[in-house]
């Protein structure tokens, strides 16, 4: 039996954030956008606030906290800017995650305190050129000589590469063949490491103020201790982290559906036309009721997949529902709040603006609507 109910502790974490991004993140989020930088003391106002360990054990530094509540901390901030969402959706799932659950005693001692603690972000390079969804089309090397890999190849749009508190990158690589397939592994990269170069970051379309960068890897060598997890397992562990990750992201996404309609009411309730405020109008009544609508179903699509994959039951199905659904209502909320703002929802000072230009990632990024879809396809048996 999954239940949708909020614990007294989840509700006070979510009040507690939600106060947070209102009072905190906010403020700043415009002009974050605007000169595209990640505000770095924000990020550690969150460590401070224990968001970036929410989901670890206390024995390791965490909040001894699940899936569920990091879901919470991300909606809660997303309602405000998706970028700090996703900065800590990426620096827990991508991040620091990884490094909990395959990682040896000696690399969880020495990476996860400043992780959990937001003292430091970590990339995960999986992306490339020729692969995204299809990541067996890797083609990033690593090679053995003398007790070191030697990485050669690229990535691309990898969250938290480049800031001044990245500290390394977990990079897959085909590191070999097994059974006449690629055997693709994951292996830590420090920041700074020869030959390593983070690239000048993208002129993205939305989410100005996360950090993303290009990466590419020249005979870089580290110590053949970094392999992250099992040789060979990369693909695997990969495809399990991904199915978390599309949990993550739909709390994102209703998050960002919710802000869109939290701004259409208030701008609807204020804005007068031919005498009368726009909300009293029913076709503005009926746009809202369906804003409403999407943030309920998203909501409960994340809950029920947060909940399953919390509770150790089967939850890719699931994951992908929760994806497909959030997104599609993240991207038609930002539509409609554009909408009823009129001329003022094309001004980038406005937040539904910037939601309308974030939201279509979320359609994009931890697998495409269209793969969302096929995934859904296959647990029905007619894919």
């Amino acid at each position: 039996m999954i239940s949708y109910d909020l614990t007294d502790e989840e509700r006070e974490l979510s009040a507690m954030v939600r106060e947070f991004a209102d009072t905190v993140v906010a403020p700043v989020a415009y002009e974050a956008d605007r000169t595209k930088t990640l505000p770095l003391d924000v990020v550690a106002q969150m460590g401070e606030l224990g968001l970036f360990g929410l989901p670890f054990p206390e024995e390791v530094g965490g909040q001894g906290g699940d899936l569920f509540a990091l879901g919470l901390a991300i909606e809660g901030i997303a309602r405000v800017d998706q970028s700090l969402a996703i900065t800590l959706e990426a620096a827990v799932g991508l991040g620091a995650m990884p490094i909990h659950r395959f990682g040896t005693d000696a690399q969880r001692a020495e990476l996860l305190p400043d992780l959990l603690a937001g003292r430091a972000l970590a990339g995960f390079g999986l992306t490339e050129p020729e692969a995204g969804s299809d990541a067996g089309a890797t083609r990033t090397t690593a090679r053995l000589d003398g007790g070191e890999w030697v990485i050669n190849g690229s990535k691309q749009f990898i969250t938290n590469s480049g800031t001044a508190i990245t500290r390394f990158v977990t990079v897959t690589a085909v590191t070999g063949e097994r059974d006449g397939r690629k055997e693709l592994s994951t292996i830590i990269v420090p920041g700074g490491t020869p030959g390593f170069t983070v690239e000048p970051a993208y002129d993205k379309v939305g989410w100005h103020a996360s950090d993303t960068h290009p990466l590419s890897f020249a005979d870089v060598r580290v110590p053949e201790g970094n392999l992250l997890g099992e040789r060979g397992r990369g693909f695997a562990n990969f495809l399990y982290t991904l199915d978390e990750g599309r949990i993550a992201i739909a709390a994102l996404a209703t998050g960002a559906a919710e802000g869109c309609l939290e701004a259409a009411l208030d701008y609807a309730a204020t804005r007068t036309v031919f005498g009368e405020a726009l909300s009293r109008r029913q076709n503005t009544q009926f746009v809202l009721a369906r804003m409403q609508l999407r943030v309920h179903n998203a909501r409960l699509a994340w809950h029920h997949a947060a909940r399953l994959r919390d509770a150790g039951k089967p939850f890719k199905t699931e994951a992908a529902i929760a994806k497909l659904t959030a997104s599609d209502a993240a991207m038609d909320n930002a539509r409609d709040a554009t909408q009823i703002f009129g001329g003022n929802g094309f001004m980038n000072e406005y937040p539904v603006a910037r939601h309308f230009r974030d939201a279509k990632i979320l359609e994009i990024g931890e697998g495409t609507s269209e793969v969302q879809l096929l995934v859904i396809a296959r647990a029905l048996g007619v894919a």
